[in-house]
């Protein structure tokens, strides 16, 4: 027997989104669909599916799949679109609530037409991110470790907002080999829990590009958490200033850090494009 999902179509700067709500009542069991929902020809289509549920440590909990089915742990501009939803179907009318992820609780806050979102301290140690480039034992950064792919070098920084990534710097981020050299990185053996991957190029110090290869998407328009990564490895390599605006093809993120131990605060659009209904 079929059943009918009902669904919000969102993106946060491009990040291609996908809400189900499930805290007025219980949703039906949409996990064995999530990669028919995420398919752009026989589903809805996204990069990340937000699924919405109560929680008993903040306002809301928001579980995360990516197209391929993998759940994963954070997603900075579902974050962002998060509230929005909130706001706009009645379920708060604050400027800010706690949303609890598999990388913790997250706050975002209502600021003008944007949402600014605390997105924690980034996690340094290589143990942790998790990376095997470094010394395990260190309590790190890694920044420009060696990391050797398709008979090629390159130098690597790799930092986890949550979920693990790692960040290679280019002349030209259009040029740059994201959707060849991407999914090698993601399920290289330096990563045990495959990796997000940014391509970066530097403008000025307070202006960078990025490009991002999404584990278990590949490449999206933006991501939140990375141009977060790709900030706190920008200010580690000393290359930009403390407050940085991200070029991404989506649209523009703003990031802020004051240093190691301290949270990184993201700031951007979120919107909604339609809603709508889907047999499962």
């Amino acid at each position: 027997m079929s059943t009918k999902l009902r669904f919000t179509k969102m993106h946060g700067a491009g990040n291609d989104l996908v809400v189900l709500d499930g805290l007025r009542a219980p949703l039906p069991a949409f996990e064995p669909h999530v990669r028919r929902l995420g398919d752009r020809r026989f589903g809805i289509g996204f990069d990340q599916l937000l699924v919405l549920k109560p929680s008993k440590q903040a306002d809301v909990r928001m579980e995360i799949y990516d197209a391929d089915g993998s759940q994963v742990e954070m997603c900075g501009n579902g974050i962002r679109c998060v509230l929005k939803y909130l706001r706009d179907n009645g379920y708060t009318t604050k400027d800010s609530v706690t949303v609890e992820t598999l990388a913790g609780i997250v706050t975002p806050r209502w600021q003008g037409e944007l949402v600014r979102v605390d997105m924690g301290a980034p996690v340094l140690a290589p143990a942790k991110i998790p990376t095997r480039l470094g010394d395990p034992a260190s309590p790190g950064p890694v920044v420009d470790a060696e990391l050797r792919a398709e008979g090629q070098s390159f130098r690597a920084t790799c930092v986890s907002m949550g979920n693990p990534h790692c960040v290679l710097y280019v002349d030209d981020v259009d040029a740059a080999p994201v959707e060849t050299l991407g999914p090698k990185l993601e399920h290289h053996e330096a990563f045990p829990n495959r990796v997000n991957v940014e391509f970066v190029q530097i403008v000025s110090r307070t202006r960078l590009r990025q490009r991002t290869w999404e584990r278990g998407t590949g490449e999206t328009l933006a991501c939140g958490s990375g141009a977060c990564a790709v900030a706190v490895a920008s200010m580690l390599r000393g290359v930009v200033d403390r407050r940085v605006e991200i070029e991404l093809r989506g649209g523009t993120l703003a990031i802020e850090w004051a240093g190691p131990g301290q949270s990184v605060f993201m700031t951007g659009p979120a919107a909604t494009v339609f809603t709508g209904e889907i047999e499962i």
